[in-house]
């Protein structure tokens, strides 16, 4: 159940903020005015009448260990299978299915474990580009599960959301939520109460593609001084470069090359890009402070020392991808289906033997997670250790233009946001106008997220307006 607005509490306009940022409101704000949170790995007790927070674990890395690859992989595919194995004894269990390597593996070793009983679900979207359920096909038949499928709708989206909205207890805005929340309410009603969830593999052995891009841009770093000052700099930051294709090209590279983690990040914000001038109101901007998120990004990040950018990328992530996002999403939309899950790749044993990995291991010149996809070369199918990473995501945009309820009720919904004080009238006009028609896949992610905010306003302050 959702919680109710503590009495006397008035929502955050820096976690309204915060929301639009990170999609999410990272741990420990909480939408509410003077209301923290628990961050994962973090306890709290009452201590001579007052509360004291401390933080009980934090990823550390040690890659001294020189056991040979044969021996780290059987040593990997042992983990894997005993924590499968572990989390789904006492109870009727399914397995999610993207087709990616992680749900994969699961299913996998599921599959060993319980043989032809084992089930599995997965969703598609009848939409070019996102639909994935070929390799969850080739997993499920590789392995011989039985395998269930549901093709998500715009009409599902519009029954959908409002029942997400009603279920957070703040605003959360993934948009793989409701995908996450059919194919768990499809296994709930077969009679399954406990479904397995291949997450945290990216954030513990490198599956993300920002880890690759992080290292062409160190590169650029180990050019010599003298000639990225002296020369290069200069050259690809005069107005003519940005006039020649190839050039305009590098530039950008060096561009972003020379603003260091974490703050480059900021440069592909959703937020950012929009531009919060153009996209909020002047009082809303008033009264946040914009510069927030990037410092406790830079928090987040400085938190680990590891002598090794790689990891030092993978502790933030399992911060803000894994414990702000992902987890809440999987965990809320199980529950809203009625059934537990659990997430084996998180076993403490396979996060302490991923932690002991070389970043070799993880990421090998462009190569993403190269000892994970070594290990399981055999297990899995080749098709789906070479596919691309996807997973959920919706096409949502598309779906917007080309659906009349569906867009009506997306429009409503953000256009609600101006009432409120939080949006200005000549970006939602722009947004459906002219926006979103010509770039659907990047503006339905705005579209996406100011609709679960108004959404959730809605359902949990309805009185809510700026100044309120």
């Amino acid at each position: 159940m959702a919680a109710a607005l503590p009495a006397g509490s008035r929502l955050s306009l820096q976690a309204l903020y915060d929301y639009m940022y990170f999609h999410v409101i990272p741990s420990p704000t909480t939408v509410f005015e003077g209301v923290r949170r628990l961050e994962a790995a973090h306890y709290a007790e009452f201590r001579a009448g007052r509360l004291d927070v401390r933080r009980y674990w934090s990823p550390t890395y040690d890659s001294s260990g020189g056991s040979s690859t044969a021996q780290k992989s059987e040593r990997f595919r042992a983990l894997l299978s005993d924590a499968v194995t572990r989390e789904a004894r006492g109870g009727a269990v399914g397995a999610f299915l993207s087709g990616g390597t992680d749900s994969s593996s699961v299913v996998g070793w599921l599959a060993k474990a319980n043989g032809s009983a084992t089930r599995a679900w997965s969703i598609g979207f009848d939409a070019a580009g996102y639909d994935e359920m070929s390799y969850a096909r080739i997993a499920a038949k590789h392995f011989g599960v039985e395998h269930h499928e549901y093709y998500v709708t715009p009409a599902d989206i519009v029954a959908g959301v409002p029942k997400l909205a009603e279920h957070y207890d703040q605003p959360f805005g993934n948009s793989s939520a409701l995908p996450a929340y059919f194919c768990a309410a499809r296994a709930h009603a077969t009679g399954v109460n406990r479904m397995l969830a291949g997450d945290g593999g990216d954030e513990l052995f490198g599956g993300n593609t920002r880890y690759a891009k992080q290292a062409v841009f160190e590169a650029y770093g180990r050019v010599p001084t003298a000639l990225r000052h002296g020369l290069l700099d200069p050259l690809l930051s005069a107005p003519l470069a940005r006039a020649i294709p190839v050039v305009k090209k590098a530039a950008s590279y060096v561009a972003q090359a020379n603003v260091p983690l974490p703050a480059r990040q900021r440069t592909y914000n959703l937020l950012a890009r929009l531009g919060t001038a153009r996209m909020l109101s002047p009082a809303f901007l008033r009264a946040v402070d914009e510069s927030a998120p990037a410092r406790d990004e830079a928090s987040v990040f400085a938190r680990c020392d590891d002598a090794s950018v790689l990891n030092r990328q993978l502790a933030f992530d399992l911060k803000y991808t894994l414990e702000d996002a992902d987890l809440p999403k999987v965990v809320h939309t199980c529950e809203l289906a009625g059934c537990d899950v659990r997430f084996p790749m998180l076993d403490d044993a396979l996060v302490d033997f991923a932690n002991h990995l070389p970043p070799t291991d993880k990421l090998r010149g462009m190569r993403l997670r190269p000892f994970f996809k070594e290990a399981s070369r055999g297990f899995l199918p080749d098709a789906i250790l070479t596919k691309s990473k996807h997973g959920f995501g919706l096409p949502f945009g598309a779906w917007v233009l080309r659906d009349t309820a569906l867009q009506t009720f997306a429009r409503d919904s953000v256009t609600s946001l101006i009432g409120r004080g939080l949006v200005r009238q000549q970006f939602v006009d722009e947004l459906f106008a002219r926006e979103l028609p010509a770039h659907p896949g990047f503006y339905g992610e705005a579209v996406w997220i100011l609709m679960l905010l108004a959404q959730w306003i809605d359902r949990h302050c309805p009185s809510f307006t700026l100044g309120r």
